[in-house]
């Protein structure tokens, strides 16, 4: 079946219509304190479910505005409609639209499509990751100290998010830690080779499920952040990198969830 060829039209279609609405810059909404939604969203969200299901009828849908569809099938698609909504809604451009299917728990195919800079990035299980055609690989740095990862932060609950912590030692420990406002695109970015890891918190399914198998058929590693097979359905917190630095990030997290840090936040003042 052509699952990927179907997702990498559906995925251009929707982009094409949020760059549409960038352009407008149309009010958001906010589900909550701090998480927005805007019009872009919904109808995103829309286009690609009825897609979806005039394609693949049977499979199952997982979506972040809910306007999915259940079913007993071992067909799972994960979508994220606008990836970066508060990008996008503050007219910061970054930000996609991000497909990934799933069978029996398996990722097989996903696309991470960035609209502003037309940047297509596709994986299918078995034949590698590629970006706009060409193919992509991981980075080659093969230390922390030389390396340049990315992470992100939550809306909802933040002053309950431990991740500070980890943000300041791994800064500390490399050339810099960008956050950018986008899941999909920080594990495109490692799968490319622009970034050398990603860890975050609390992820959901459609955040990542592209994302992860774009790194896996790039030549990385994708697992938990204490070193676990990562679960796109269960797992708490991720960590995807080029391979080479696996061992030596999961060596500084360890001694982070431990309570010890190489090196004391600064003192206010």
């Amino acid at each position: 079946m052509p699952y990927l060829e179907t997702a990498v039209e559906i995925a251009r279609e929707a982009g094409a219509l949020v760059a549409h609405h960038f352009e407008r810059r149309l009010p958001f909404q906010t589900k909550g304190e701090f998480d927005l939604v805007t019009e872009a969203d919904h109808a995103s969200e829309k286009l690609i479910v009825e897609r979806l299901r005039s394609h693949f009828p049977s499979h199952a849908i997982v979506a972040e505005e809910g306007g999915g569809h259940q079913s007993a099938s071992s067909y799972c698609w994960y979508v994220d409609p606008l990836d970066g909504t508060t990008n996008f809604a503050h007219s910061f451009p970054m930000f996609n639209v991000t497909l990934g299917l799933a069978h029996a728990g398996e990722m097989i195919a996903g696309v991470v499509y960035d609209p502003i800079r037309q940047e297509l990035f596709t994986a299918e299980r078995g034949s590698g990751a590629w970006l706009n055609n060409r193919r992509i690989r991981v980075s080659s740095a093969a230390h922390l100290n030389l390396s340049l990862a990315a992470t992100g932060f939550p809306s909802r609950k933040r002053h309950h998010n431990v991740n500070i912590h980890f943000y300041y030692q791994a800064a500390m420990a490399s050339h810099g830690v960008r956050r950018t406002g986008s899941a999909a695109l920080d594990l495109a970015y490692v799968a490319c080779g622009r970034l050398d890891y990603f860890w975050e918190f609390g992820l959901k399914p459609w955040d990542m499920a592209a994302g992860t198998l774009l790194v896996q058929e790039a030549g990385g590693r994708v697992s938990d952040m204490i070193g676990a097979p990562h679960a796109i359905a269960a797992s708490d917190h991720l960590l995807a990198d080029n391979a080479f630095l696996h061992a030596e990030v999961l060596e500084l997290f360890a001694e982070i969830f431990r309570g010890h840090l190489r090196v004391p936040l600064p003192p206010v003042g």
